[in-house]
């Protein structure tokens, strides 16, 4: 019999959050494949979670009521902080590459995302958007959904728009530049199996 067990999917977890502003669910698999089922009410919003599920090779169910008819603030940043609690929640640090990082690119756009499962939340978010929607979605939320993500997860985030000159361009490729870092960082590396990233031994 081989020394070397298979590794199990057990990287799961689901989360709750509810509040007199929404009531929220989220389920993840680290391992999945890329399986997205979504109702937040809001549909640009539905396209950029779209993004993390498919290029972060996560299986993710989100479901989101908020109070809309107010504005779409609370909704944005809860599903943020869920989503960081659901990762939070399933991922063991063991074992795994702990920094991810990827450029993208989309027409004339390109982002850069920096993640570091750190154990600390962190983030610098530099996007200088050149318009203030996309339809009707106001894009200065979507720092409060990573600001939201990265007080839950514990995680450093730096987000970088390097260059874009349409909006939807620009948080298209900082969503997916997202998704590969985050990929990255959670995987497994088989060459530290058993170790704990850090010269600290624990994070």
């Amino acid at each position: 019999m081989s020394d070397t067990a298979p590794i199990q999917n057990t990287r799961r977890a689901s989360v709750e959050r509810n509040t007199k502003e929404t009531q929220i669910s989220v389920s993840i698999d680290l391992d999945g494949s890329g399986q997205l089922e979504v109702e937040t009410g809001l549909p640009f919003l539905d396209h950029m979670l779209d993004q993390i599920a498919r290029h972060g090779l996560l299986d993710l169910s989100i479901n989101a009521k908020g109070d809309l008819e107010i504005d779409a603030h609370h909704t944005v940043e809860d599903i943020g902080i869920t989503l960081g609690q659901a990762i939070n929640k399933a991922l063991e640090k063991t074992g795994i590459r702990r920094y991810g990082h990827a450029y993208v690119p989309l027409d004339e756009a390109l982002s850069r995302v920096v993640i570091d499962f750190s154990g600390r939340p962190g983030l610098e978010y530099h996007v200088d958007f050149v318009k203030g929607t996309v339809g009707n979605f106001d894009v200065d939320l979507f720092h409060e959904f990573f600001q939201g993500f990265v007080n839950h997860a514990f995680v450093t985030l730096h987000i970088d728009n390097i260059r874009g000159k349409n909006a939807h361009h620009q948080i298209e490729t900082v969503f997916k530049a997202f998704g590969r870092a985050l990929r990255i960082a959670i995987e497994i590396d088989p060459r530290a199996s058993g170790v704990i990233p850090s010269t600290k031994g624990s994070l």
